[in-house]
């Protein structure tokens, strides 16, 4: 047990490391503020005139699909960073160290969290310039925020698992969106689940993004009442439903990439 809070302890200091970087390299952080503006503003107006949502407007509908999309895309800097570690040798450097083994992963995952927190405070802004309201309490408006960051926080495991495998940032930027669009488009964040032909609707319904972004909308107070009621159980209980996916990818994923950790910095 005493492995835990020395994990956490040093895993902060490497979150310290990886967050001093945005001096050094600011285009990093400009990227991540930029990006969503355009995916904001793309969508909405690309698409915010053709898609119709009864009983409410595209835009509303759009934001919560937007947050999920954005914030996972977020984990790839999880394994970028951890590829450009492993490619430059600093990885080699941490080993020397008395440190826990996990603190490596610990940090860059926890460092990421800083980086979907500005992408979130930008959509919200940019969101709110194009017609999106919170029509929800601030309590729930919290929880679905809380609920994006703690599933981001999930997939950047699985994006640390693969930066661990992959020789390089290029291949790495490759293979993230080979795992990433097909969850995040196959899904309800940019049309209604409605509107998806039989095999991809199924796919989608019982897609974890899916349960995500309409938890989230439903915490935004943006959902229709025009809308059917939802026919199966991940949008009936979107919320539990994430969860539930959280539990499993960390489970999952933080013991593979730990131990994959291990292997990778022992060549």
């Amino acid at each position: 047990m005493a492995a835990v809070p020395h994990a956490v302890t040093d895993g902060a200091a490497v979150a310290k490391r990886n967050l001093i970087k945005i001096k050094r390299v600011p285009e990093v952080l400009v990227f991540v503020l930029i990006s969503p503006i355009m995916f904001v503003l793309l969508f909405a107006y690309v698409f915010g005139g053709s898609i119709d949502i009864p009983g409410s407007n595209y835009r509303e509908f759009l934001i919560g699909g937007i947050f999920a999309q954005t914030v996972i895309f977020g984990s790839t800097f999880t394994g970028a960073g951890l590829a450009e570690d492993m490619q430059k040798g600093i990885i080699d450097r941490f080993r020397s160290l008395p440190m826990s083994r996990a603190a490596v992963l610990v940090g860059r995952t926890g460092s990421d969290i800083v980086y979907n927190v500005l992408s979130l405070i930008i959509m919200s802004l940019t969101g709110l310039l194009v017609g999106w309201r919170l029509r929800g309490s601030l309590t729930d408006a919290i929880i679905g925020y809380g609920l994006l960051l703690l599933f981001a926080y999930a997939f950047s495991w699985v994006m640390a698992y693969v930066g661990l495998l992959v020789p390089s940032v290029e291949v790495i930027n490759n293979a993230s969106f080979i795992v990433i669009f097909p969850v995040t488009f196959i899904a309800n964040t940019f049309v209604p689940l409605e509107n998806l032909p039989g095999p991809l609707r199924t796919f989608a319904e019982w897609n974890p993004v899916s349960a995500v972004t309409q938890a989230v909308r439903e915490s935004f107070g943006n959902t229709s009442p025009a809308f059917p009621p939802a026919d199966v159980w991940p949008q009936q209980q979107p919320v539990l439903y994430a969860l539930l996916w959280v539990g499993i990818i960390l489970a999952v994923f933080v013991p593979l990439s730990v131990r994959q950790y291990k292997r990778s910095a022992s060549r």
